[in-house]
């Protein structure tokens, strides 16, 4: 499993070289594909995803000079054909799954079948988490959107055994201070990374290493 877990996007030269390590061959080689389901349950969610894919919002992310990019839609998958979108998963070399709310986003990850796929297909494609992108593979998610699903939805896939806690200190999230998520890591069973927007956590099978040019935290409680 390869996963690269940030918290804004590819923001600094060392997470790009990790991106670029995982990957085993430079980002012009290589084909994404993003997965903007998330963003949908956030308030003006279409604009947002819009920016993502244009590059004009927030830090690197789809416009990295990607050889070929494509949308995975989760919502809409259930209505087409397997055979008209699993082969085009299994073919890519990044599956970069944009931030937005992570109980909807791993509720869709679920009903859209992906969730099955990802232990045989994390074997040669890099997830390339953003915000809840990185949270929904986590022991840890959040609910920011007004969607209406069933109560007992999952917050996250649980394919790591650790917590993620991004945006670290950032300005337009104030109660994500430090002191506030040490709070939250100790009612979490298992270990928390509180990470900024300049850092990164790099799984490679069960080896986990922070990637960081800012300020993180390891939490164990």
């Amino acid at each position: 499993m390869t996963l690269l877990l940030t918290s804004a996007g590819i923001s600094n030269t060392s997470i790009h070289n990790a991106l670029v390590e995982l990957l085993g061959k430079p980002i012009a080689e290589a084909n994404a594909l993003f997965v903007p389901t998330a963003i949908y349950a956030l308030p003006n969610g279409a604009d947002i995803a819009r920016r993502v894919i244009c590059g004009s919002l927030g830090d690197p992310f789809c416009e990295l000079g990607w050889k070929s990019l494509g949308v995975l839609e989760l919502t809409a998958v259930l209505s087409i054909k397997q055979e008209l979108w699993v082969p085009m998963l299994r073919e890519t070399d990044a599956l970069l799954v944009g931030g937005g709310d992570c109980q909807y986003l791993c509720y869709w990850m679920k009903q859209s079948g992906l969730a099955d796929l990802l232990p045989s297909l994390l074997s040669k494609t890099v997830h390339v988490g953003l915000s809840a992108g990185s949270m929904v593979m986590t022991r840890f998610g959040t609910t920011y959107g007004n969607h209406t699903l069933p109560a007992e939805c999952d917050k996250s896939l649980e394919l790591v055994d650790f917590a993620l806690h991004p945006h670290l200190d950032y300005k337009w999230f104030p109660e994500n201070s430090l002191a506030n998520l040490e709070k939250l890591a100790a009612t979490i069973p298992v270990p928390s990374y509180m990470i900024d927007d300049q850092t990164a956590i790099k799984v490679t099978g069960n080896t986990v290493e922070v990637v960081s040019e800012g300020h993180w935290k390891l939490f164990i409680p």
